[in-house]
């Protein structure tokens, strides 16, 4: 393929937030084109890839506006149905509530989301870099040659490490940055509960963090964690660390002791939500790039396609002379703000706990299984906040 010189909008990214933005900028009447620097759309894989059923999406984000593909895609996208969620505690209590969802095959869900976009008009180059953003003007290069391309609006939806919002003045300053560095292998011969989603916590396995298996079948997951680096033993790797948990963990070395293993997926996870500004006079960034995770859980899939939506609608109204770029910043926040600020309070709150396991055991004690249902969707009852503040205190 051979771009033309001008878009109207150029999307960099076509994960969930890149492929949601270009649709909806198509879907209303601008010229888009959508880059990707993977050659094959979804692989490497990004993350452990649980969706939770859109009425729980909207139920705990009742001023979102779901993007139609949040809560319509194909069967041959799951690879398992979830019933229910687990809590295991450093002392290995378990907790447990109900939560409906699915595990995505995201390899197939990436491909769904940009085929859709695609239908819309949205013009695609896979296995191309963006090498320079300057003004409206990107610089690309790959399997389609070198190209120098104009747009009236630019959206940022390349990931934590967005060269976007980087060249915008858009990202955290350095050390400004909190991250999750995260490790996952998919795992075969495994015996798990198929419907069940499970979370560990306990410094000896995951320092700042939790461990978690996904199912992906009645005999198959995705076994990861995502840890601080700060708060690990000096020396250990986050391999190492995976490892550890995989074979020793009480309940988890278990279940996995006869896994047999296919893959190796590594990343960073952004947790200390979006920066001050998302948006300038013709750039926006949206998903990874922008902080669009809940803190408590790193999921990102709905908040990054929700605030998708707000960007490819807002860059159509620009480009044809309805609102000023910057309306975005307002538009997005109004609908998840507030549930990634409160999650960050919560991981917060949780860093004071999370480096004793003692005083982890008591918080999530004190945590019904409602409740956690609650903040994994990025709320804080008060009663669970008054007890957690009291435990802060006590080890004070």
């Amino acid at each position: 393929m051979i771009p033309k010189d001008y878009y109207d909008v150029i999307v960099v990214g076509a994960g969930p937030a890149g492929s949601t933005a270009a649709l909806y900028a198509a879907e209303h009447g601008s010229s888009v084109l959508l880059l990707d620097k993977k050659k094959e759309l979804g692989s490497p894989i990004q993350c452990a890839g649980f969706l939770p059923d859109a009425s729980e999406i909207q139920a705990l984000l009742p001023d979102a506006k779901l993007p139609n593909y949040l809560k319509n895609y194909p069967c041959s996208c799951v690879l398992q149905r979830i019933k229910t969620q687990r809590i295991i505690s450093p002392n290995c209590s378990v907790k447990e509530f109900a939560v409906r969802g699915a595990v995505l095959d995201r390899r197939r869900y990436d491909q769904f989301l940009a085929e859709q976009a695609a239908k819309e008009g949205v013009e695609l180059m896979i296995k191309t870099c963006v090498t320079k953003v300057e003004g409206t003007t990107v610089e690309t290069k790959g399997i389609y040659g070198k190209h120098v391309i104009i747009a009236k609006a630019i959206i940022g939806a390349d990931g934590p490490n967005s060269l976007v919002a980087k060249s915008k003045g858009l990202s955290f300053k350095p050390g400004e940055r909190e991250t999750y560095v995260a490790l996952e292998y998919q795992v075969r011969n495994v015996d798990i509960d198929p419907d069940s989603l499970e979370m560990y916590f306990g410094n000896n396995f995951v320092p700042g963090g939790y461990a978690w298996i996904f199912p992906e079948g009645e005999d198959r997951a995705n076994v990861g964690l995502g840890i601080r680096i700060r708060m690990a033993e000096k020396g250990v790797s986050v391999k190492e660390y995976l490892n550890r948990f995989i074979q020793d963990h009480p309940i988890a070395g278990q279940k996995l002791k006869n896994g047999v293993f296919l893959n190796v997926i590594a990343g960073i996870i952004p947790v200390n939500g979006a920066p001050k500004r998302t948006a300038t006079e013709d750039s926006l960034i949206v998903g990874d790039a922008a902080g669009h995770i809940i803190a408590t859980n790193g999921g990102g899939i709905p908040p990054a396609m929700i605030a998708g939506k707000v960007a490819g609608e807002t860059a159509a109204e620009f480009v044809a002379g309805g609102c000023r770029l910057e309306e975005y910043d307002h538009r997005w926040r109004i609908q998840i703000g507030n549930a990634i600020e409160t999650s960050v309070h919560i991981r917060r709150l949780m860093d004071g706990l999370i480096k004793s396991d003692t005083l982890m055991n008591a918080a999530l004690k004190l945590i019904s299984p409602d409740q956690m249902k609650i903040m994994q969707c990025g709320k804080l009852p008060d009663l669970v906040k008054i007890g957690l503040q009291a435990i802060n205190r006590r080890q004070k």
